[in-house]
């Protein structure tokens, strides 16, 4: 949120399982300042985490006016813990991320 109101503090925003809305209450969306952020951000979300859907994800990611990017985790909850990668996911987000903050940062 303070990224929305002060983008010059942060040259990115790294969110890991960003909670859209509470658990079974997909119409208390978290999503009022999307419209204001203008830093790239970068989300990482599981696929089955339920605090948003992956296409209730999608969709509130169209709100963002600046550069955003999301990484599904598939199989992952809100814990971000796949079952067959989770060995592998750290090495995997952090290439993903700094590949997408390279194209906004010097």
């Amino acid at each position: 949120m303070l990224a929305s109101e002060e983008p010059q503090l942060e040259d990115g925003l790294f969110l890991l399982s960003y909670p859209l809305h509470p658990p079974r209450k997909p119409n208390q969306l978290r999503t009022s300042h999307f419209p204001r952020l203008t830093t790239p951000t970068f989300f990482v979300h599981g696929t089955r985490d339920p605090f948003g859907t992956t296409a209730e994800m999608s969709s509130a990611l169209e709100l963002i006016p600046g550069s955003h990017a999301i990484l599904e985790v598939d199989g992952a909850g809100h814990d971000l813990l796949p079952k067959k990668t989770a060995n592998e996911l750290p090495s995997h987000v952090v290439n993903e991320f700094s590949k997408f903050l390279k194209e906004f940062v010097d």
